[in-house]
């Protein structure tokens, strides 16, 4: 065991680790190679530097202090399906990526965050994975997103730019619904803990996470936007 890291590969419905670390490997390679080609694999500025740790920060404070309480106030029965304080996050980290504008602000955004958050709620154990899992799955999302417009995500430039970003933040947000059900709990969970995977659970987690996230992506685009359009002022 390392940091209290089992290590276990043959629990029962566990993904299989090669599969993850293929895809730890070639996801970022596509997207790096992506925003190359379209111009946005650029040096971070001190300013940008700036606002990635402001995201971080901001996103650890949503999620796990104003997010912990606005959560007690979704009635049980609906808290599957609306997350407030995971919503807020990504909204967050929308905006501040909207405006760094270049490949990799996504993944750093999110190490600041759970560098962030192991320091004050969770505590070091696990890690690194959990820097790979956070970094290599909601930033590079955000990343994708960056590299494939070219930067001018969330509508930037383009008519009807309020459309685009919407149809944009909505987008992204549906793949933020599916690593925490297929990756940590189909392959994390397992491998540092022994959890058996319940492949229903799974499933059922996917489509509770699909079905109203789509709605914080929708208001992340479009705040992401007009965020965009005020500090290009």
């Amino acid at each position: 065991m390392f940091n209290g890291i089992k290590g276990l590969t043959d629990v029962a419905g566990e993904i299989p680790w090669e599969v993850v670390v293929a895809y730890y490997i070639l996801a970022p390679l596509l997207v790096f190679l992506i925003g190359k080609k379209r111009g946005t694999v650029k040096s971070f500025s001190t300013l940008d530097w700036v606002y990635i740790g402001i995201g971080g920060a901001l996103g650890t404070v949503w999620e796990f202090y104003i997010g912990t309480f606005v959560d007690k106030l979704v009635p049980a029965g609906a808290a599957t399906y609306i997350d407030p304080g995971f919503w807020g996050r990504m909204v967050i980290l929308m905006v501040i990526v909207g405006m760094v504008r270049k490949t990799g602000a996504g993944m750093a955004s999110l190490l600041v965050f759970t560098l962030l958050s192991d320091q004050f709620h969770y505590g070091y154990g696990g890690q690194p994975l959990y820097f790979f899992y956070e970094a290599l799955t909601y930033g590079l999302f955000l990343d994708l997103l960056v590299s494939v417009t070219g930067g001018t995500l969330f509508g930037l430039g383009s008519k009807p730019s309020k459309i685009i970003a919407a149809i944009e933040g909505g987008l992204v947000s549906l793949l933020w619904a599916l690593p925490d059900p297929l990756i940590y709990d189909a392959f994390y969970r397992p491998f540092i803990y022994g959890a058996v995977v319940d492949w229903q659970a799974v499933i059922f987690k996917v489509e509770a996470g699909l079905a109203f996230i789509w709605i914080a992506g929708v208001i992340g685009g479009l705040v992401a936007h007009r965020v965009e359009k005020i500090v290009q002022i």
